[in-house]
């Protein structure tokens, strides 16, 4: 049931995928001359009765009267000239048809190669840019033009078709229309020069024109036909629920750049769209290719020239390039793997995609097979019986090259026989010193360790030639009879036989060990980097330091000058200073479509360099650049993968720097919204009470005051005054706490006695609150602190003005001073009223607290103890609250340091 659902909604997703883009319809055709731009131009004729915006983009007539009187009335875009090699050429021009945004833009020749110089390689590039601009597009294409049959294509009709379209322009399909004419008619026409002019019409009459030939390609042209609208009824159905089609199982093809990776690739995927189920191409890095570049690269520095060793490798590196690059086009999934066990990587790699059907070359067996292991097909047989095991083999397999990992027919470079020589005397000359120095019997050991130290450090090819040279001098100076390669006993035959294979599989272990390292060198390489990225972009707190790490690290790990731009903002003025108007295309480009593009790509070649996009879940973020020096010729797989790797952790570290900073942005909002909504609660009611009062108590003496006695008016009088200071206060409180926010206090110090702070705080309160009661327990011998005396004054002044709005009536406020460690003055203020609970004591001295057991309780702002809190800590103190003395009420506790300790520390401060 989940997987239906999965289904469904996969195909929902695709469908609303390709609404939300343009439409593509396909006129396909078996050869050329069916008339498939005849079809498409009267489609398009119809369609511009009914009202619809239909231009034309590019239409190759090719002379044909029929269909030049068809592009008559159609609006066409006026075509890009262009100059190439000092001839004029002309192209579709896709800005224009861009700016234009017509519904259906009509687009012949899907496969063609467009003039270099273009933004893209390729007419379908063209095509898919103007799909992603939501704009449908009608286009023509022949069977022989689609990647996955270029080998099929060519076995029918021998010729090689370098124009091809992949596989994966074909997804956008919304439909596909069949051309078809019977192979005699289109041969007729050819032989009325409808097709070709009469001359090239003979040549292909007998060549790509045999009725042979043309059957098989409409039988080819059919059957695409016929899978596209089956796969297109799977998703519809899938779309709408319904049962009866699952999703096929994964296919895998395994390929090793030895000459028919592209061809394993082109059939692997033709299998995998017959199933309809998803595939991936795989290759497996044993470490040898680091091997041998590091040969070439100590060859290079020797002398002047390539070895044939280094040659050969960067072929085949070559190859997997390129089949990689196809397989993607096709629509397939490309990955690396690591391990000396290739079998075992294989079918890890299996296991994790829910593979069923494995795809590989068919591999040759050798007798050194039968020594060492067996081949790949049987290894692949015996542990992965599961699995469906698919044995391709090419129309062409060579067969004179047999390669066997390690011990190749690759001729040795001129520094392995040098080393082999040395080995082997050195073996020698320690063998005989031990005999006649040591006494040593049987100094076999000597030459297996000779052996394994050269196995160590070269190829198995290597140890294998010096196990044998190894051999030859054992029994030559140490075996009976002496000197010569006779063996005179059984005895001593066994012992060189022994010897010999002993020496091979020391050897072979030694040389597979080096390799198993040199690949885990290369796995630990990527995961490194991948990590030292991680480690730069986890200390990044914003975009522009994450635009900074990651530039610096691609830099330092792909030896290449990179850029970074990412929302608009980009890296170093340096590296920009070096991009010109070509590149900041590619750079855009890249970015909107995101897809890499510039240099060592198919877009936008003439750029200097190599882009790609940054990318999130959601969208494209920006753009990674990178420029190569001259000398480096291409973009190998490993360098793009890791590359766009790299570009992805950037991506998503951008990201979480942009959520960080909106949630930021969304805190100190709704920080500022819950203050402002506090300060107009204090001024709508706690501002407004004293006001109130005072506005009546005067309109009661404006109207009443003749009529009232001495006592009364002298009440009012006194109700105006007190409102009127305790507004004073609650305005000072307000404006000290704007001041204190501002940093606009500075601390004046004198020294003044504690008694004296204390007893002109309490008079102050008492002036008005007269009923408040205030014990106080001062020590009479407390020397003088040094504090600025107004502010902590006013600060003692809040905190009992705040004890005594929760004191019960009748109940007095305990102050007790105390000198604590001869450093610190301790004041403790202490009430009897409801007190607070201890997971709120911390909140009391937040701006604006409001709940009725703070000092917003009844009467004030809620700042009072946020001022107090600021002037202690402004004199190096701190305050804090506590429970009653006997557990009834709160204390607020305030710590003073003590004269020149306070002085020391507001200037360290």
């Amino acid at each position: 049931m989940a997987n239906e659902r999965s289904e469904q909604a996969d195909a929902l997703i695709h469908g609303l995928r390709r609404e939300a883009a343009g439409r593509l319809t396909v006129f396909l055709g078996a050869a050329p001359g069916v008339g498939k731009t005849y079809a498409m131009l009267t489609r398009a004729r119809e369609l511009q009765r009914q009202g619809v915006d239909v231009v034309i983009g590019i239409v190759e007539t090719h002379g044909r009267g029929e269909t030049q009187a068809l592009v008559q009335g159609l609006q066409l875009q006026p075509r890009k000239r262009m100059e190439y090699q000092g001839r004029a050429m002309e192209e579709m021009d896709l800005d224009g048809l861009l700016a234009r945004k017509p519904t259906i833009a009509l687009v012949d020749e899907l496969a063609h190669r467009n003039v270099p110089g273009s933004r893209h390689e390729r007419r379908w590039q063209d095509v898919e840019e103007l799909l992603d601009a939501g704009i449908d597009v009608y286009t023509t294409v022949n069977i022989q033009h689609l990647e996955s049959l270029n080998d099929v294509i060519h076995q029918i009709t021998g010729i090689r078709v370098s124009e091809t379209v992949p596989d994966s322009v074909f997804d956008r399909l919304r439909d596909i229309r069949l051309v078809d004419l019977p192979a005699r008619e289109l041969i007729e026409r050819l032989k009325e020069g409808k097709v070709y002019l009469p001359e090239q019409a003979t040549q292909a009459l007998q060549a790509f024109f045999s009725p042979s030939n043309l059957t098989a390609l409409r039988e080819l042209a059919m059957q695409t036909v016929a899978e596209h609208v089956d796969a297109d009824l799977r998703e519809t159905r899938a779309a709408r629920g319904l049962a009866g089609l699952s999703i096929k199982p994964h296919v895998l093809i395994a390929i090793d750049g030895r000459g028919q990776s592209e061809y394993l690739v082109r059939a692997g995927a033709r299998i995998a769209e017959r199933r309809g189920g998803p595939w991936s191409v795989v290759s497996v890095d044993t470490g040898r290719s680091a091997d041998a570049t590091l040969q070439a690269d100590d060859l290079e520095r020797a002398s002047a020239r390539r070895d044939s060793v280094a040659h050969a490798e960067q072929q085949r590196q070559m190859e997997l390039d390129r089949a990689f690059a196809l397989a993607r086009n096709l629509g397939g999934d490309t990955e690396v793997l690591y391990g000396t066990d290739i079998v075992q990587a294989l079918l890890d790699a299996a296991a994790a995609r829910n593979v069923r059907t494995i795809v590989i070359g068919r591999t040759r067996e050798r007798p050194i097979a039968r020594v060492f292991n067996r081949t790949l097909t049987q290894q692949i047989l015996q542990r992965g019986a599961r699995y469906e095991l698919t044995i391709v083999s090419p129309p062409k397999t060579r067969q004179k090259e047999r390669y066997i990992p390690g011990f190749a027919s690759e001729r040795l470079t001129r520094r392995e026989p040098a080393l082999i020589l040395l080995t082997t005397v050195g073996a020698t000359g320690a063998a005989l010193a031990g005999e006649r120095l040591l006494g040593l019997e049987d100094v076999s050991m000597v030459f297996l360790v000779g052996v394994l130290l050269l196995a160590s450090r070269t190829r198995m090819v290597t140890a294998v030639v010096a196990a044998v040279l190894c051999f030859l001098s054992y029994n030559f100076f140490f075996i009976e009879p002496l000197f010569t390669l006779a063996v005179s006993a059984d005895r001593g035959v066994a012992t060189v036989l022994l010897f010999l294979a002993a020496a091979l599989i020391a050897g072979r272990l030694a040389s597979k060990l080096r390799m198993q390292v040199v690949a885990l060198r290369a796995a630990n390489a990527h995961a490194m980097a991948m990590q030292n990225l991680g480690r730069q972009l986890a200390k990044a707190a914003d975009l522009g330091q994450v635009i900074a790490a990651g530039t610096s690290v691609l830099q330092a790990t792909l030896h290449a000058e990179a850029w970074v731009r990412i929302n608009g903002e980009s890296g170093p003025v340096a590296a920009a200073g070096n991009l010109s108007d070509k590149d900041m295309t590619a750079a855009d480009w890249a970015q909107q479509h995101g897809q890499s593009a510039g240099r060592f790509t198919d877009t936008l070649t003439s750029a200097g360099w190599w882009f790609g996009p940054v990318q999130s879940d959601q969208a494209t973020l920006g753009v990674v650049g990178l420029r190569f020096g001259t000398d480096v010729a291409r973009l190998s797989f490993e360098q793009r993968r890791l590359a766009e790797s790299m570009a992805d952790d950037i991506g998503q570290a951008a990201l979480r720097a942009r959520l960080v900073s909106e949630l930021e942005v969304a805190r100190v909002n709704g920080e500022t919204e819950r203050l402002r909504l506090a300060l107009l609660s204090s001024v709508s009611h706690d501002l407004r009470s004293p006001l109130s009062s005072m506005i009546g108590s005067a309109d009661s003496l404006a109207r009443y005051g003749q009529d009232m006695g001495v006592d009364d008016q002298q009440s009012l009088l006194e109700i105006i005054r007190v409102e009127g200071e305790r507004l004073d206060r609650y305005i000072q409180n307000l404006l000290d706490m704007t001041r204190l926010g501002q940093q606009g206090l500075t601390l004046t110090r004198s020294w003044i006695g504690i008694d004296e702070l204390v007893g002109s705080a309490s008079k102050r309160l008492q002036r008005y609150e007269p009923h408040v009661k205030i014990e106080a327990e001062v020590p009479p011998d407390l020397p003088p602190i040094s504090v600025h005396p107004a502010l902590v004054e006013q600060a003692l002044f809040n905190v009992m003005e705040n004890a005594a709005k929760f004191s019960p009536p009748g109940e007095a406020i305990k102050v007790v001073v105390q000198r604590i460690d001869g450093k610190w003055l301790r004041v403790d203020i202490s009430d009897k009223g409801p007190g607070i609970p201890e997971d709120e004591r911390r909140r009391i001295f937040d701006m604006f607290y409001s709940v009725e057991r703070g000092d917003r309780g009844r009467q004030g702002t809620g700042l009072g103890l946020t001022i107090v809190q600021a002037i202690v800590g402004a004199h190096m103190g701190k305050v804090e609250a506590l429970a009653g003395p006997t557990g009834q009420g709160t204390t607020i506790r305030l710590t003073l340091p003590w004269g020149e300790e306070a002085e020391h520390g507001a200037k360290s401060k």
